[in-house]
């Protein structure tokens, strides 16, 4: 990867079936789907947020290289994943084999029925914010101006994150 390379950021999330299973089906249905990964975080297991009663997840961060598709495509790219993988949307925040979300494209801005750049609640989620320090802890929020390390240590989501051995 070029120094000059547009970086995105995906959040990758499991809680049914073999989750570190579908972590990397994600990562491979990514590769598949001509997303260039250049960089994992570790994987951590957590605590759902919003529906608390529900199994735990396992979740990581994916960074991949965007110069080629535009944050729309990469969305496209990354929502035929989750389909082909047997995600169903029944549930709002529910149960879910794998979850994919476009946390950040560059310092790129979106608010559209479609897409949100950057994710609208990066900043308030302990599990996204805590694999994401591990790869870009000096990454800045492009609405905040924080980096995601001041991000993290500010979070008051206070859900169990462990990294996972």
């Amino acid at each position: 990867m070029t120094p000059d390379a547009l970086k995105a950021y995906v959040s990758l999330g499991s809680n049914l079936g073999d989750r570190a299973l579908n972590l990397l089906l994600g990562v491979r249905g990514m590769m598949d789907a001509g997303l260039l990964v250049t960089r994992l975080s570790s994987v951590y297991e957590t605590e759902p947020v919003d529906v608390r009663e529900q199994p735990v997840f396992l979740n990581m961060v994916a960074e991949l290289s965007v110069n080629i598709f535009s944050p729309e495509q990469t969305l496209a790219r990354l929502l035929r994943v989750e389909y082909a993988l047997g995600r169903r949307r029944e549930t709002l925040r529910g149960p879910r084999n794998i979850d994919l979300d476009l946390l950040l494209y560059g310092t790129e801005m979106r608010e559209s029925e479609f897409l949100n750049l950057p994710h609208p609640r990066l900043h308030l989620r302990r599990f996204v914010l805590a694999p994401l320090a591990e790869l870009a802890p000096q990454l800045l929020h492009p609405l905040l101006d924080k980096t995601v390390a001041q991000l993290l240590a500010e979070v008051t989501d206070r859900a169990k994150v462990k990294l996972c051995r």
